[in-house]
């Protein structure tokens, strides 16, 4: 660095301010910048970032566990005896994590209150989360539970005791967002604070997975761009000491969606969530975003209701599994509301996630027709000699089928059996012709796994 240089941020027109004053000899470190080149087109550097993404996960040579979620089942409205309830179902149709979400602390009854004082309601957890940990586990699942470690409601012991812990601007209200606001995670009595309750509560509970959210953007930082540093390098803190200190907790990075996406969070996270419109049609167009970047193994996928709560889709069972199965498979549906042919179908479709998840999670992605420019998407994962290809169907024109998904990718030589109808195909009929699936209704889909024979 140049003597008594000043290291710059634009935060307005024609304003700069210092992110940093340099004295001689002074160093100021930035984060870390990655580029890649490919001359194999989109789906090249896509695969050279997932390569790279896999190296910087803490724990991208893991495969992950088919996850529950609670929220649509019971929403705030969760309790010990609902959430035991609830797990038995859950188990039964294969899940391996049960995630229980907002609303079993303080005095979280809605999402005006509570945010802030992360101990069990005692009203709706009588003896502590222990019975429910417990209970999960005799059912030979893990315990995972959502946490939104940024936040405070007004409405919280949090804020009465520490009311100047959060963003504001001097002379300025405070603005909410859903009934809370930010808190300042780079002063560092806040962030020793957020550490200690999140240390305690993984200390004193066997909890495997970790739900990090964060529902609202800082909008009240004060002056300066030097909030925005510190509030990272904070959660990163945080992050690393909680893995360090248990290192068999997974964490899930989730910000009112996919707000909080990239590689400095994937280096401390385990998967993320890519956006909370969950409706299947619109996750492939989301999904395939996603994939340019980042790969299968780190995009939390879930099987919500129909109808969906925000598009009011009604999209079948089997094409709203396919679609997640393409990623870390996770169901967010109230199962108290399926039916039962409806979960034995689940079943069903979660033991074939459990075969393919290697190929998916750890294999290279080829995506095969993009939902942007076609109305039968499909992508393939090979992995060694194991390929799976989806294929939907979202609408069809005038009943015409959709065509075969050819698998260009594959080496020429060699023959591929159909692991399900035991039909074999030499690669070069793959590659050229491809494979049918017989899709010819709206929102059909199906899933193939071919491997090589010879």
């Amino acid at each position: 660095m140049l003597p008594n240089h000043r290291v710059t941020a634009r935060v307005g027109a024609g304003h700069e301010e210092p992110l940093a004053h340099l004295d001689a000899g002074g160093s100021f470190t930035t984060p870390v910048s990655v580029g890649v080149f490919s001359d194999g087109g989109f789906g090249g550097a896509s695969r050279a970032w997932h390569r790279y993404a896999h190296h910087v996960m803490p724990s991208g040579g893991e495969t992950r566990p088919v996850l529950y979620n609670s929220w649509e089942a019971t929403g705030f409205q969760l309790d010990e005896a609902n959430q035991l309830a609830l797990a038995e179902r859950v188990a039964a149709i294969g899940c391996e994590l049960f995630v229980m979400d907002d609303g079993w602390f303080g005095k979280r009854v809605d999402d005006h209150a509570g945010l802030g004082d992360w101990t069990p309601n005692p009203d709706r957890f009588p003896d502590g989360l222990g019975p429910l940990i417990k209970h999960v586990t005799r059912l030979g699942m893990r315990f995972g539970i959502w946490v939104e470690p940024e936040m405070v409601n007004p409405d919280s012991d949090l804020y009465r005791a520490h009311p100047d812990w959060v963003y504001a601007t001097p002379g300025y209200p405070r603005h909410e967002l859903r009934n809370q606001l930010v808190l300042d995670v780079g002063r560092p009595e806040v962030a020793e604070w957020l550490h200690g309750w999140l240390d305690a509560l993984l200390s004193g509970h066997d909890i495997a997975f970790v739900k990090w959210d964060m529902n609202r953007p800082v909008t009240d930082p004060g002056p300066g761009p030097q909030w925005a540093q510190r509030h990272a390098e904070g959660v990163y803190t945080i992050l690393d000491r909680l893995r360090r200190d248990h290192p068999g907790v997974r964490f899930e990075s989730c910000a009112s969606g996919g707000s909080r996406v990239d590689l400095g969070i994937l280096a401390r996270t385990d998967q993320v969530w890519p956006s909370d419109n969950t409706d299947a049609a619109d996750r492939l167009h989301i999904q395939e975003g996603f994939s340019l970047a980042y790969p299968a193994r780190a995009m939390t996928a879930w099987v919500t209701d129909a109808p969906n709560f925000l598009t009011g889709h009604r999209l079948p069972l089997r094409f709203r599994f396919h679609v997640a199965m393409s990623g870390v498979l996770g169901v967010g549906g109230d199962l108290n509301a399926w039916t039962a042919d409806e979960r034995a179908e689940a079943a069903q479709l979660i033991a074939l996630y459990k075969q393919i998840r290697p190929v998916v999670q750890h294999g290279e992605l080829h995506r095969l027709r993009s939902p942007r420019t076609s109305t039968a998407p499909a992508l393939a994962y090979a992995r060694g000699d194991e390929v799976v290809v989806f294929q939907w169907l979202h609408r069809h024109r005038f009943g015409e089928p959709a065509p075969p998904a050819r698998l260009a990718f594959l080496p020429p030589d060699g023959t591929w059996v159909d692991a399900e109808t035991g039909a074999t195909f030499p690669a070069g009929y793959l590659r050229v012709h491809g494979v049918d699936a017989g899709l010819s209704r709206d929102h059909d889909s199906a899933v193939t796994v071919l491997r090589r024979r010879s």
